[in-house]
């Protein structure tokens, strides 16, 4: 008789995404190893307040108008357009298709990945950094993952053409 328990299915792979090329590298390298690991991968963007798409912009304007149905209008478009470069990127990687599910939910981008990762074998996100300084350092979202995670984290560093500048 053995006293190991039969481990369950394992958790999916969250991905951080935004439509940036760190978030692209980021979805590309969850895909590559959902594929290695036989599971699904959960795309979340975080949008509203806290997660720089609400508020003030860098020009002074609203990027995110408060208004309901504008606000669920723009939820729509930003989740069709994380849709459509999940499914590009899913293309890219080819077979086995990764099966993607696509979650766009309100609150601060690091808050909503910790939220959607519980259930998660990894939890995978981009950094923005660029430049010499952006090599050394995070980005604020993926040190808030890294220290407040329940789960293992990978940060996809930026690639060779980023850290030209």
């Amino acid at each position: 008789m053995s006293n190991a328990s039969t481990p369950g299915p394992a958790g999916p792979v969250v991905v951080g995404t935004d439509g940036s090329e760190a978030a692209r590298r980021a979805v590309l390298f969850a895909l590559r190893e959902a594929q290695l690991r036989g599971v699904t991968v959960r795309a979340v963007c975080a949008f509203g307040p806290g997660s720089g798409h609400t508020g003030q912009s860098d020009l002074g304007t609203p990027a995110w108008p408060r208004i309901g149905g504008l606000t669920t209008h723009l939820h729509d478009i930003v989740a069709r357009e994380v849709t459509d470069s999940v499914d590009e990127l899913r293309q890219q990687v080819g077979e086995p298709l990764v099966e993607v599910e696509v979650r766009c939910d309100r609150g601060r981008p690091a808050q909503v990945l910790l939220e959607e990762s519980r259930d998660a074998s990894l939890l995978v996100v981009g950094t923005r950094g660029a430049g010499v300084w952006g090599r050394l350092a995070l980005g604020s979202t993926s040190t808030e993952v890294i220290h407040h995670a329940h789960v293992p984290v990978v940060v996809v560093p930026p690639g060779p053409e980023a850290q030209a500048t």
